[in-house]
């Protein structure tokens, strides 16, 4: 791999080259060498929309286009571009173009289109992101947990810390951590956790868990400000310029925390590049 913009743009050629089959994450993700669950964080950042959100209006700018120069049927087009029924399909394609696909086929109606992504040299960076490489032993949390859609995260995930913090169980957990795991790596969904240090001395109570943190090396980055725009601010300038032009630390590991003490930090787990394999 060249540069992270070429595994990038190998992950887009995949898409566009699919859109007509099932696309598996794992195998975009494999294109730009990195796990799924990185791929879909790095993209919503970078793109302001999701994996799936992309996928799925590119293939319903396809649909558009081929009901309105040719002559296939509807239902032959949801089938293309991987709906299971005519209803499903007129649903989605009816919120996308604000028309009904046999509306479509009408001279002068409008219709929406989303052209494929395309990587561009810009100048950009050139601002100042304050970070430390820390070596940290392992470590045990305790907290409660609940599996979320990386299509909604970032809408649930608020959601998730108000209905927490109102609960007895914010009497608890005070939420120094907030923790996002890959378990199954399927990368669709993804654990989040907020939790606490573990103290084995205690007790742990009903509905709550642990989990444990390898011991590994992870860049630490502060967020200065109010939250959440620094901690959102922060996020984007590590996938959007951190990660792409740093040339000795790749990603490891499914997962990445939020610390909430006195001060606040994004903690990303890295490993150094092996050169020699990377020539």
């Amino acid at each position: 791999m060249n540069s992270w913009n070429d595994g990038i743009r190998n992950a887009i050629f995949y898409i566009e080259e699919h859109l007509t089959e099932d696309i598996d994450i794992n195998e975009i993700a494999r294109k730009a060498s990195v796990s799924s669950f990185y791929f879909q964080k790095i993209f919503s950042v970078l793109c302001g929309f999701t994996v799936g959100e992309y996928i799925r209006n590119r293939r319903l700018t396809l649909a558009a286009q081929e009901l309105c120069s040719t002559d296939i049927k509807v239902i032959d087009v949801a089938l293309k571009y991987g709906y299971d029924s005519p209803d499903s399909f007129a649903k989605a394609f009816t919120k996308f173009h604000g028309v009904t696909p046999s509306q479509a086929r009408e001279k002068d109606r409008r219709l929406n289109s989303v052209a494929p992504l395309k990587i561009k040299l810009t100048l950009e960076g050139g601002t100042m992101l304050e970070y430390k490489i820390m070596e940290k032993e392992q470590f045990t949390v305790m907290g409660v947990s609940r599996r979320f859609s990386m299509e909604t995260s970032y809408q649930e995930i608020p959601r998730f810390w108000k209905e927490h913090m109102n609960s007895e169980n914010g009497k608890i957990i005070c939420g120094m951590y907030g923790i996002c795991i890959d378990i199954d790596n399927d990368g669709r969904s993804f654990d989040y956790l907020i939790a606490d240090y573990y103290r084995p001395e205690s007790e742990i109570p009903e509905g709550m868990e642990t989990r444990v943190i390898p011991a590994g090396t992870w860049a630490v980055f502060p967020c200065h400000g109010t939250l959440p725009k620094a901690l959102q601010d922060v996020n984007t300038k590590i996938w959007s310029e951190w990660l792409p032009s740093c040339k000795a630390y790749k990603l490891a590991g499914n997962y990445n925390i939020e610390m909430y003490g006195e001060s606040v930090e994004i903690w990303i787990p890295i490993e150094k590049i092996d050169n020699q394999k990377s020539q």
